[in-house]
């Protein structure tokens, strides 16, 4: 009796193995954390490079701390563009000099082949170009475009939107659109305020430029000011009919 009894107490002792589940979880989460890190660690050298040029084109403008390569960092994505400012803390001063002399040669020949136009047709009092530090402008008056209040183009104004879509054509740079009004208020149904009213005529005239030759659009862009940027006090009608225009600003790639 007491060797059954002994026997069964023996039989019913066995070593407990509930430890090894979350033993296997560990192990399971340790493999899992060793080839993330693992694949982490295989970084692509391509976009390290590339990644390491930018900064260092960026900040240091020489030396970069990743890279003694000097070669500016270029993405192509295939997609075409026009000519971009290139950062100039990546050249010497004599190269930022002679780009800035280069683009400033392009852009007064262009002023004065549009200075030319402008005289031999007799629009003095209709268009008028300015180099400033952003670029070229050309004005145009508000009544060589527009009817008051309206912002559909008149066909007089075609001959000279035509030769500024060709200068345009021949010159790489960004173009803006600006429309600008006088600060006497403007509210009827098309346009409400004077922002509304600048907006459409850059816009309009943007469209016409396009649609009438083969620039590119990316280079486009068309803003309105309202009255916020006058070129002359708003006192006296003369004031006013300067400030009601459109410009036509060629922004400069290059800067010192």
């Amino acid at each position: 009796m007491s060797r059954r009894k002994h026997h069964n107490e023996h039989h019913e002792e066995h070593i407990d193995e509930s430890w090894l589940i979350p033993y296997a979880d560990i192990l399971t989460l340790l493999l899992a954390l060793f080839i993330v890190l693992f694949a982490s660690a295989q970084v692509d050298q391509k976009k390290f490079d590339m990644i390491a040029q930018s900064f260092s084109n960026a900040f240091m403008g020489s030396n970069s701390i990743f890279d003694s390569n000097h070669t500016p960092l270029q993405i192509d994505d295939g997609q075409p563009r026009p000519q971009e400012k290139v950062p100039l803390v990546s050249l010497s001063s004599a190269d930022k000099a002679r780009m800035f002399q280069a683009e400033t040669a392009q852009l007064v020949e262009a002023k004065r082949k549009m200075d030319a136009y402008i005289q031999e047709n007799g629009l003095g009092g209709s268009l008028e170009t300015a180099l400033t530090e952003e670029g070229l402008v050309v004005r145009i008056k508000e009544t060589a475009l527009f009817p008051s209040g309206s912002a559909e183009l008149i066909p007089q104004s075609r001959a000279f939107a035509d030769q500024i879509a060709t200068m345009l054509s021949a010159l790489p740079q960004r173009v803006i659109i600006s429309g600008h009004t006088d600060n006497v208020p403007i509210n009827t149904a098309e346009f409400p305020t004077n922002w509304d009213l600048s907006s459409k005529r850059a816009l309009n005239f943007m469209k016409y430029l396009l649609a009438r030759s083969n620039l590119q659009p990316e280079r486009f862009s068309a803003i309105g000011y309202g009255e916020y940027r006058p070129v002359a006090p708003n006192a006296d009608e003369a004031g006013r009919a300067r400030n009601r225009r459109v410009e036509v600003l060629i922004v400069r790639s290059y800067n010192l």
